[in-house]
């Protein structure tokens, strides 16, 4: 897939674009994992969940936040990095200005990043939060969520309790409008390691009932 390079606030955003087979298809921005502890948008999960739409026909695009890799700048504690998802997601959108629908895809603090992102741009259809760190960031700000979508975590994740997850979920759910799917993974842990099967297998149907029109 070819590499794209965008410009941000930062300077350079280096990224990876799949384009879609059809002129309305869909457009999905996936967001890797925290960059102070590694995370790149070669990440395992980040992959996996952008194979997950570009087998499904979207045109996707996944990017290194500020100073990963090639991607110029500093860290700026989920500010800057903001602002990187949404100049990727208006490059996105210009690359596709008759898509058919938009969701964003996250991963640990690109999930966090992605919800913030949802929550500024009212077209989102869906999203998809794996190891959302809600014990790390206050989620409130998702009041009201703005779109349906999903949320995958691990039993066994000593980074992020089951139980902060649940009780974002809990708040989303109480929600109208919107419908909030939540399921947890008995054995994965927060890197899911040797479970990225579930993460194909759980996040990938969820896309399907969706795009098949299928309410939650």
């Amino acid at each position: 897939m070819p590499e794209v390079i965008l410009a941000g606030a930062a300077g350079r955003i280096e990224a990876r674009y799949s384009a879609g087979k059809t002129e309305n298809a869909p457009i999905a921005l996936i967001l890797h994992p925290h960059p102070k502890a590694g995370g790149h948008m070669n990440n395992p999960v980040t992959v996996q969940l952008f194979h997950l739409f570009m087998t499904r026909g979207f045109s996707v695009l996944r990017f290194n936040f500020r100073g990963v890799q090639k991607s110029q700048g500093e860290f700026d504690s989920g500010i800057g990095e903001l602002a990187d998802a949404a100049t990727a997601l208006d490059w996105l959108q210009a690359k596709n200005p008759t898509a058919s629908q938009f969701w964003v895809a996250g991963y640990d603090f690109g999930a966090y990043i992605g919800m913030q992102l949802l929550m500024r741009r009212p077209e989102t259809d869906g999203f998809i939060s794996v190891s959302p760190p809600t014990n790390a960031y206050d989620f409130s700000f998702l009041a009201p969520c703005p779109a349906s979508g999903m949320f995958l975590h691990g039993a066994n994740d000593s980074i992020v309790p089951t139980s902060e997850v649940e009780r974002v979920v809990t708040k989303l759910r109480s929600q109208k409008g919107i419908t909030i799917r939540s399921e947890t993974v008995a054995e994965a842990n927060h890197f899911w390691n040797d479970q990225l099967k579930e993460v194909e297998t759980r996040v990938g149907a969820y896309i399907d009932r969706r795009m098949a029109g299928e309410v939650e």
